[in-house]
């Protein structure tokens, strides 16, 4: 079994080194880069799927803190894959609640899904474009309690995440 965690660690590990290194395609003028980031994507987060399946959420505790927040990485870019978005959201709610995954990614994937459904999101951590400069967020539910709901699960003000996009 410890080699067979190892060799998961592993794999997550190189999934989110290839998420990396593919993600400039995602917004590519170059519909064949754009399909491959795609493809890329789907392989991934099938495979996520049958994880989860065998493992359930793999939290640090079982494979480690990088590899725990590559699958976090893959559910997160799996956005043509509802179903396996919402399984991850739903094992990774489970390990927040049981103290073993942060509070901080679980945000992220909720309303990275939320938007997948064509919903409001809740943190405001979805950014759909940049309008006159400056980056604009998908829509929020209670916009104006959204820096307290950021600050529960350690998401820095709304303002200070928003720079990090600003053109240089």
């Amino acid at each position: 079994m410890a080699h067979d965690i190892a060799a998961l660690a592993a794999e997550l590990t190189e999934m989110a080194a290839a998420d990396h290194r593919s993600s400039i395609r995602a917004n590519s003028d170059d519909p064949a880069e754009q399909l491959a980031w795609r493809r890329l994507t789907a392989q991934h987060g099938d495979r996520l799927a049958a994880i989860m399946d065998e493992y359930g959420w793999p939290t640090a505790e079982v494979v480690g803190e990088e590899a725990a927040r590559a699958a976090w990485l893959v559910a997160q870019h799996a956005d043509r894959q509802l179903d396996v978005q919402r399984r991850a959201l739903e094992l990774m709610g489970q390990a927040v609640s049981a103290g073993s995954a942060g509070p901080r990614e679980l945000a992220f994937l909720r309303d990275r899904t939320l938007v997948n459904e064509g919903r409001e999101q809740i943190y405001g951590t979805q950014i759909a474009g940049v309008k006159d400069g400056a980056p604009v967020p998908w829509p929020c539910e209670q916009p104006e309690q959204m820096d307290e709901r950021r600050a529960d699960v350690g998401i820095e003000p709304f303002d200070e995440y928003v720079a990090k996009f600003a053109p240089a």
